[in-house]
């Protein structure tokens, strides 16, 4: 069609069509129907909304890239009318909506999800777990989150994807995986976590880890890890470990006498293990200390009651007696009180 030659290279021999830099600011409307590649890369799209992507007619298209767009919305339905859509690219976009239905209802066949530089609005990141978490993605097998400066990940974001295989969390800002799970995803092959702020992997992480049958290659390079006793899990398994690639160029970055130091190289006299440094375990059994102990206590209080019954008993029947005495003569004074004739006769006796 004469609008594919104005705005896009179309090659209907490869099935391919490229709308590269041309200032777009919506998909074109008359896409050829034989297109299994688009490249709509570079524009200014904006938004995507419903629809926008003609209805049944673009069947066979399974790889498209829409980078470097300017999109900040991808709208509910946006990429519904594409059954065959395997591959998608949204890297370099700075979404600040993404809605959980962008694929419609009844989910979508992707496979290959790249994200790259475009999750940088905690709201959409959000909106992609609560995507994932539905189901509607399935069948995907690699997905790609680097760049994006993430700090922390929504908890239970990849517990609906059972075909993941490839996972790229590499160059963010992750200071640590606790609230992660991996569990579920069984044919999970790579991990990319290098390039981030993680500073230890606790005992749950790591056995997940060991968990994961398909799991044989973990980056973990260039993150900051700090070699105090929390770290002794950690190197143990690195030890054993045949699943990280490259352990032997992990180093300290924190303390400064361990700086540098390969954590490989580490022993149990390398660090100053005397005092606990799980706070929380130690509060913890404090706390539990502190309730048997008051246990104890009031068990012992409610021995010496009972023990000492039949004297408590005479002790509050002379404490009854005396309030009650006293209690009468306050009765005898209001009497008094409130008869004048009772009044005068007081006097006299007095006088």
């Amino acid at each position: 069609p004469g609008s594919c030659r104005a705005l896009c290279v179309c090659s209907e021999a490869a099935k391919t069509v490229k709308c590269v830099n041309r200032n777009l600011t919506a998909v074109p409307p008359d896409l050829p129907p034989y297109v299994r590649n688009l490249f709509i890369t570079g524009n200014r799209l904006a938004r995507l909304p419903a629809g926008a992507f003609p209805a049944q007619r673009l069947t066979d298209l399974s790889a498209l890239n829409l980078s470097g767009n300017h999109l900040r919305a991808v709208e509910a339905g946006a990429l519904a009318a594409l059954p065959a859509l395997r591959q998608l690219d949204l890297s370099g976009n700075p979404l600040v909506s993404l809605s959980p239905q962008a694929f419609g209802e009844g989910g979508s066949p992707l496979e290959e999800l790249a994200l790259r530089g475009a999750l940088r609005n905690h709201s959409v990141l959000l909106s992609l777990a609560a995507m994932l978490q539905s189901g509607a993605l399935h069948n995907l097998s690699r997905l790609e989150l680097a760049d994006n400066g993430l700090l922390l990940l929504p908890a239970g974001m990849f517990t609906a994807l059972p075909a993941l295989r490839q996972l790229d969390l590499s160059n963010n800002s992750l200071v640590g995986l606790r609230n992660v799970s991996f569990q579920g995803l069984g044919q999970l092959q790579s991990l990319n976590l290098s390039d981030n702020s993680l500073g230890v992997l606790r005992n749950g992480t790591l056995a997940q880890f060991r968990g994961l049958p398909a799991l044989r290659r973990i980056a973990l390079g260039r993150n900051a890890w700090v070699c105090d006793c929390a770290i002794e899990d950690l190197v143990a398994w690195l030890k054993e470990s045949d699943q990280v690639e490259g352990k032997e160029a992990l180093t300290c970055a924190y303390p400064d006498k361990m700086l540098g130091k390969a954590l490989l190289k580490i022993s149990s006299s390398d660090l100053n293990c005397s005092v606990p440094t799980d706070l929380p375990s130690q509060l913890q059994t404090s706390y539990v200390f502190l309730g048997i102990v008051l246990a104890l206590i009031g068990a012992i209080f409610l021995l010496v009651l009972y023990l000492n019954r039949k004297g408590i008993k005479k002790w509050m029947h002379n404490i009854r007696d005396a309030c009650r005495d006293h209690m009468e003569g306050y009765h005898y004074r209001y009497e008094i009180n409130a008869d004048p004739r009772l009044t005068n006769l007081s006097s006299n006796s007095d006088v």
